[in-house]
Parts: structure tokens; C-alpha cells; sequence
């Protein structure tokens, strides 16, 4: 089943300042961080419940990039995918938790 996707204003400005920090580093390369996360999304609209629960308790999956170190964070809200946080995979965990509230 194709789900919708929703992505939070928060993330759609993580995702935009990744893909900029990307393109400064090297020409292209802010798309090719684009392009992989575009691939990520429809295959989310697929198959989310394929990833797995974050932790334990929480209502969040995550989707761990293979190409880039982000990890996609997202819950399912009826049929709608919500992503709440295009992560760089270094950064402290569950600091996006007050989003979704």
C-alpha cells in the first residue's frame, strides 16, 4: 500500500540546510543528498512498517540512510507517514521529540 507522507516544517528546513552544506562541500553533491532522500521517502511510502521502532515506548521508526549518515525519523499518523527529522546520524539522539506534539 502507497501511504501519503506528511514532513514537518522542521525537517523540510533540516533536509534544505543538509543539502546546501552538501553543495558547499561539492558541486552536485547537495543533490545527490536530494535525489537519495527523495529514493527514501517513496520506498518509506511502500514500506514503513519494514523499518524499525526507534526505542522502545516511542511511536517513531527510523530509516537509516546507506549513502549519507542521516537517519530518517518518522510515525505513522492513520495512513499518513509524518516525518519528523532528516538526522545526521551524529547528532544527539530524540532532539526532535517536541515536534510532533
Amino acid at each position: 500500500m502507497n501511504r501519503g507522507v506528511r514532513i514537518l516544517p522542521e525537517a523540510e528546513e533540516e533536509l534544505a540546510a543538509a543539502a546546501q552544506w552538501y553543495e558547499e562541500r561539492r558541486e552536485g553533491l547537495g543533490i545527490q543528498f536530494i535525489t537519495a532522500m527523495d529514493a527514501s521517502v517513496a520506498w518509506l511510502a511502500q514500506a514503513p512498517d519494514s523499518c524499525p521502532i526507534w526505542l522502545a515506548g516511542y511511536p517513531y521508526r527510523k530509516l537509516v540512510m546507506q549513502c549519507f549518515p542521516y537517519v530518517v525519523f518518522f510515525r505513522l499518523v492513520d495512513d499518513v507517514i509524518e516525518i519528523v527529522a532528516f538526522a545526521h546520524a551524529k547528532r544527539a539522539p530524540g532532539y526532535w521529540l517536541d515536534r510532533s506534539r
